[in-house]
């Protein structure tokens, strides 16, 4: 009796948390039997109705966290918009709506819709107009569309602020607020970030409603399938032949490759192409279609390496990405860790490398200490092991060649030559067909080796005068050099520095003097006595991702040293621009000839 007798399949984890049957379902036919700990925490108090605030790092599954529990509250009768998620990026819209469809599969009848800038407005206003239960967008695009009265909240039954320390970064906080203040006031609300700034811990407090809090990682901890490695490296030449040695030695599925600047991720992608490697860049300024083409192909295998900056790469999740590397160091702890968290996701085994500099010493040292992992030193591989494998590459090509390929008229034409040329040998033959296929770039590289770890020669770590032009005379301003903490290390170019300067302090250009590059700093000439609050804003500019942080330089004993602040005295309380009644002193003024006083003991302003 006992062997006829049903047999009952024991219960999943997911099945005692409470879900639907649809949505089980579907997890079960994709595969999900346990659930990640910011899983098993959410989807319980998502169900009963309660705000959360959860705190996670990317990685750890959170977007079905919260998708799961708050789809089974949709009611599909109900074509409007009943669950609003907002996501720092395009493609972390892109993705969460994705995941969100797929996790909704067996609800008939259900819609999502991703909506952000870059994307046609018409290609978004049709689907509203016919109606859908789940929106995920930017913050932005999100306004753009409850302003035109395009997306009613009427209806919305749950909200979610996703990677909201990510916004936070990005300057969408008030627009957060802005969405936030028109969501009905009976919804839930659920809040992840990786971190809980104090301006996010207002908005909780302000908007959820006696919030669960569920800490599962802090962003500082790294996945422990990802083994971190870091070189030292040089100037950015030294970086690329750096990244070379690595891309001909390493196995790899696909590779991530994050740079600082837009300008780099396409220098780089580009030189890494000609190199003959598979390589793409992404950036914020490269059109959506675009982005979007170069993601599906990346996912599909049909590209290999992925050079991009932090913020295109935010929301990327693509399974065949085995390792990461760090170009250009990160400026925090926390963005290192995002970083390599695009690799080794989900369980899965990584490897992630940082190019690091002498002078970026102390950023590795914090990344070990705030990580509490330390990350092992590698050598990059000699120009002998490079030689060994670009033969073995080459040896293993003629093989696949002769087994794959017809040849039966290049043998023709060989057989012909030769019988032309009795003299030649047929080695002599093939070496020469040889080098016309390798083309101008030499098969090995020199044994001398470079000096990678950007080690100091006995010559080197002298003080020494920054060499530069002397000091035009500007008939009516005393000049000044200034030092700057962006050089050609950074990628700047004279120009970036001259329109970054002229539009952050409305500086005439007829004030701005000669500008010197070097490898990790430049020079300009400026004004003297310049106001305060203009010298303030000039520190705190950035040009090409780095703050210049301009300090005076004075010669002392024919050396050029960095000397104190300027701006104590503040000749003029304005902005310096022409047209303008505050301009700088006359040079006359300044060496003290032809002063005179008004009856207020004031001293007179000199117009240009």
């Amino acid at each position: 009796m006992s062997a006829n007798k049903p047999e009952h399949k024991p219960k999943s984890k997911f099945e005692c948390l409470g879900l639907s049957n649809s949505i089980l379902k579907v997890l079960d036919s994709i595969g999900y039997e346990t659930p990640f700990p910011i899983q098993e925490q959410c989807i319980t108090h998502l169900l009963n109705g309660e705000d959360i605030i959860g705190q996670a790092q990317t990685g750890t599954g959170k977007t079905a966290a919260f998708a799961l529990p708050l789809l089974d509250k949709i009611d599909l009768s109900i074509n409007a918009p009943q669950l609003l998620i907002l996501t720092p990026t395009r493609e972390l819209a892109i993705q969460v709506s994705e995941a969100v469809q797929i996790y909704a599969r067996d609800m008939k009848g259900f819609h999502v819709l991703p909506i952000y800038g870059g994307q046609s407005y018409d290609i978004q206003l049709r689907p509203l107009k016919r109606g859908v239960h789940a929106v995920v967008g930017t913050p932005g695009r999100v306004m753009d569309h409850i302003k035109k009265g395009t997306l009613k909240l009427d209806h919305l039954k749950s909200f979610v602020l996703d990677e909201a320390d990510e916004m936070l970064k990005m300057g969408f906080i008030d627009d957060i607020k802005w969405v936030m203040q028109r969501i009905p006031e009976q919804r839930q609300i659920a809040l992840f970030s990786a971190t809980m700034p104090s301006v996010i811990k207002k908005v909780a407090s302000q908007f959820l409603n006696q919030p669960k809090i569920i800490k599962i990682k802090t962003k500082t901890e790294t996945a422990t399938g990802i083994t971190q490695k870091y070189c030292m490296v040089g100037g950015l030449s030294q970086k690329l032949e750096a990244l070379t040695r690595i891309l001909e030695v390493t196995t790899f599925d696909a590779m991530i490759i994050f740079v600082r600047t837009k300008t780099l991720t396409i220098e780089l992608a580009e030189k890494l192409s000609a190199r003959g490697f598979s390589a793409e860049a992404i950036n914020g300024d490269i059109q959506q279609s675009q982005r979007e083409r170069i993601i599906t192909n990346y996912k599909k295998g049909k590209i290999d390496i992925l050079v991009a900056t932090d913020v295109a790469a935010r929301g990327l999740d693509v399974g065949r990405i085995s390792h990461v590397v760090n170009y250009d160091i990160p400026q925090d702890a926390e963005s290192y860790v995002h970083r390599i968290g695009r690799t080794g996701r989900a369980g899965r085994k990584g490897e992630a490398i940082l190019f690091v500099s002498n002078r970026e010493r102390r950023m590795l040292n914090t990344i070990e200490r705030v990580t509490r992992q330390k990350i092992t030193p590698i050598e990059l591989p000699s120009a002998k092991i490079i030689n060994a494998k670009r033969i073995e590459t080459f040896k293993q090509n003629i093989a696949q060649t002769i087994n794959n390929q017809n040849l039966e008229i290049f043998e023709k034409l060989v057989s012909e030559f030769q019988q032309e040329n009795l003299e030649i040998e047929a080695s002599k033959i093939s070496a020469a067909l040889a080098f016309l296929a390798q083309g101008n770039e030499p098969l090995l590289l020199s044994e001398k080796e470079p000096n990678f770890g950007g080690k100091q020669t006995p010559k080197e770590g002298k003080i020494i005068p920054i060499k530069a032009d002397p000091l035009k005379d500007f008939p009516k301003i005393p000049m000044c050099r200034y030092k700057l903490e962006v050089g050609n290390n950074n990628n700047v170019k004279p120009g970036n520095i001259l329109g970054a300067i002229a539009n952050e302090s409305d500086m005439d250009s007829e004030y701005i003097g000669s500008i010197q590059i070097f490898d990790h700093c430049s020079t300009i000439d400026l004004p003297d006595e310049m106001p305060n609050k203009v010298f303030e804003i000039l520190q705190k500019t950035v040009v090409c991702g780095k703050r210049l942080n301009i300090v005076k330089l004075t010669k002392k004993n024919n050396r050029v040293t960095i000397g104190v602040r300027t701006g104590k005295r503040n000749f003029g309380r304005g902005k310096f621009s022409k047209g303008k009644s505050n301009n700088w002193r006359s040079s006359k003024d300044y060496h003290g000839r032809n002063k005179k006083d008004d009856k207020h003991g004031r001293k007179p302003k000199f117009s240009r």
